[in-house]
């Protein structure tokens, strides 16, 4: 078989197994989401066991060490710097931390991924040759991977909803890192098929009705896994799709996420600090149910993955026109909707992200 699908079949496989298990101890130990309290997510009505990200990480660590050996420093800076961030997610999960204990948590988990190695050291110039970042290669990186970090995290606040972007997202990204055919891409595609598994296993248990939340170990996980594999794969590649494919692959998050900032900041808000305008609520205020909410989002993220898909076949004009199209399109949809809209979350509930 294919080592790909093998490491895809073998991640979900995992994930499958290991989620039960996770969602035992995770009741055992009192990591339950209760509704009503301050760091509960605000749409569900009964306790709901967090942990779930210990799943998800395990089975993309164990398939993705096993199937590339961790023969090269990015591979273990990769899993090192993923280490820390489930480590950090778990403790929020017993105990909440502060916005700014996270941020020095995930901006030490990107550092790690730069010490190995994992950096974006060029980008292509759309109007010919390459663009050498310098000594701005390691901030913009760490940057890259906080902001999806955090992008993920905003947005995982529906049932199924984090775990399936991501799916689509990283099966993205492996589907262009093989028509790409480029040999130094060979590992990243092993590590994006196995983080699809991971979390392609984990959705029939986090689908709404979620039976066990991802919680912040892993959305922050999943965060810094398509950041880490986008940069040692894609963007590292310095080909013409480098850059904007990841962008496009993760539109969702990433513009949901940008909207999010733009409304806090315009309402004089910290932008760490929670509101009910990420999109998925206002597919709720529309009348929505979970479910459809859920299932539109994974329409359009599948329309940015396939836009994704598209340019990196296409020529840089034509791909560049794709993206002003959708682009308009998409502003169109979240002004049409109110996502710029400042509207306080309800009281005495929190708000995911």
């Amino acid at each position: 078989m294919n080592p790909t699908w093998l490491a895809l079949i073998a991640a979900a496989c995992g994930s499958v197994l290991l989620t039960p298990m996770v969602r035992r101890l995770a009741i055992k130990t009192g990591a339950v989401d209760r509704p009503g309290l301050r760091h509960t997510r605000g749409v569900h009505k009964k306790p709901i066991p967090r942990l779930g990200g210990l799943a998800i990480f395990a089975a993309f660590a164990i398939v993705a060490g096993f199937a590339t050996g961790l023969a090269d420093r990015d591979h273990l800076g990769i899993l090192f710097g993923g280490l820390i961030i489930v480590a950090i997610g778990v403790i929020d999960d017993f105990h909440p931390l502060s916005a700014k204990v996270k941020i020095v948590g995930q901006i030490a988990a990107a550092g790690i991924l730069v010490l190995f190695g994992v950096r974006i050291n060029e980008v292509t110039n759309p109007f010919g040759g390459l663009i050498f970042l310098g000594a701005w290669s390691a901030p913009l990186t760490v940057l890259w991977v906080v902001a999806l970090i955090n992008v993920v995290n905003w947005i995982d606040g529906l049932d199924g909803l984090a775990a399936g972007v991501t799916t689509i997202a990283s099966l993205t990204l492996l589907f262009v890192s093989v028509k790409q055919g480029q040999a130094d891409m060979a590992d990243m595609v092993i590590f994006a098929a196995a983080l699809a598994g991971a979390t392609l296993g984990f959705l029939p248990y986090n689908f709404n009705p979620a039976r066990i939340f991802m919680g912040d170990s892993g959305s922050g996980f999943l965060g810094f896994a398509l950041a880490a594999i986008s940069v040692n794969g894609l963007v590292k590649s310095a080909t013409t799709v480098g850059l904007v494919v990841p962008v496009l692959a993760m539109g969702l998050p990433i513009f949901d996420g940008f909207f999010a900032i733009i409304r806090r900041y315009l309402s004089h808000q910290p932008v760490y600090e929670a509101d009910r305008g990420h999109v998925h609520h206002r597919l709720l205020d529309l009348g929505l149910s979970q479910k459809q909410a859920v299932l539109v989002l994974y329409g359009v993220s599948g329309l940015f993955s396939a836009g994704a898909i598209v340019f990196s076949e296409v020529s840089l004009g034509r791909g560049l026109a794709m993206v002003v199209v959708m682009l308009a399109g998409f502003l169109l949809v979240a002004k049409r909707i109110g996502i710029l809209e400042v509207r306080p979350g309800a009281p005495g509930k929190h708000v995911k992200g």
